[in-house]
């Protein structure tokens, strides 16, 4: 229950700041939009690339929205346009640059990723532009006083706490090792998971994204003794390292937070997946209130994946306040 509730919470204030954010430009000149209702939205994310399979998933979510608004409102109609990061900050600086420099795109949904969101902030703060993202959670995003970004799940505070109490009640591990791979998400995961831990963290270790051989960890995590390794980190990474440390003989328990959460995962490390933990602050499909996971898969074809909710709950924190007649920055 408590998490529904903070995820509802959550929804309805987001959708409060962003009618008063625009309530407050009401009586001016509609140069940033102009219409008397709906308009158009840019999303922005990996929707290709290696970690692509944890963020197509929202953003049919929040395509899935749009489509669902505009069939019932016809005179009110949202535009969504996509914008591929592939999850790297450097790319999406630029398309930042591009969609504040537009003067017809009232808000984003993004980023996806904690990197990207951290490096875009600033650009959409400037230009007044509101951000929801469906699945960024490094705290830090919300750490800084950024007057636009906002986001529909909980930070890595909350997971990483859960996943400790995961390790020490269910794991029931008595020294974890903690691997993460240097990104604002997978460095501020692992960072949160060793302070929760306490004194059952165990040796640390720090990879690089596009790393392809592990063996130096391996040794490290051989040397170390833990009964646990946890790792902060995306699919592209985890993969290849998960199955390196089964062939080397390393079979105790694996735990991964949302960054594994991509169909990408157990495919690129095959049967060395097995029996991977991975956490996620997102809602279960099978939990979204209404109709959502029957609409979903009868637009797609199949189940929403990971944070296919939280896309379609983004869309429609802008879509709300845009009905609303907030049609200005």
């Amino acid at each position: 229950m408590r998490r529904k509730y903070v995820r509802a919470l959550g929804a309805i204030g987001l959708s409060a700041a962003l009618i008063g954010a625009a309530g407050c430009q009401a009586e001016e000149d509609n140069s940033a939009g102009g219409s008397d209702c709906g308009g158009k939205i840019a999303i922005f994310g990996a929707f290709s690339g290696p970690n692509s399979g944890l963020v197509i998933p929202s953003r049919d979510g929040a395509l899935l929205a749009v489509k669902k608004h505009n069939e019932a409102n016809p005179d009110c109609e949202v535009e969504l346009q996509e914008f591929d990061t592939q999850g790297d900050p450097t790319q999406a600086t630029p398309v930042a640059n591009q969609v504040t420099g537009d003067e017809s795109y009232l808000g984003v949904i993004g980023g996806a990723f904690s990197g990207e969101s951290k490096a875009t902030m600033a650009v959409y703060e400037a230009a007044g532009m509101v951000m929801v993202s469906p699945s960024a959670t490094a705290i830090e995003l919300t750490a800084g006083g950024n007057e636009v970004f906002h986001r529909v799940v909980g930070n890595d505070a909350v997971q990483g706490a859960a996943a400790a109490v995961y390790l020490r009640d269910v794991v029931q591990a008595e020294k974890v090792f903690v691997i993460n791979d240097g990104t604002t998400y997978g460095a501020g995961i692992a960072d949160e998971l060793t302070g929760a831990l306490g004194e059952l963290a165990g040796g640390a270790d720090q990879v690089q994204e596009k790393q392809v051989n592990f063996a130096a960890t391996i040794s490290k995590i051989k040397a170390a003794e833990p009964d646990a390794i946890a790792y902060g980190g995306y699919t592209n990474e985890a993969a290849p390292l998960v199955k390196q440390l089964r062939e080397a003989g390393i079979t105790m328990p694996f735990l991964g937070f949302d960054g594994l959460y991509d169909p990408s995962f157990p495919k690129g490390a095959g049967a060395s997946a097995e029996g991977v933990i991975v956490t996620c602050p997102c809602l279960p499909p099978d939990k979204a209130g209404g109709t959502f996971a029957a609409d979903f898969e009868a637009e797609y074809g199949g189940p929403p994946g990971s944070y296919g909710a939280e896309g379609f709950d983004a869309a429609n924190v802008l879509i709300e306040g845009l009905a609303e007649g907030n049609t200005t920055r």
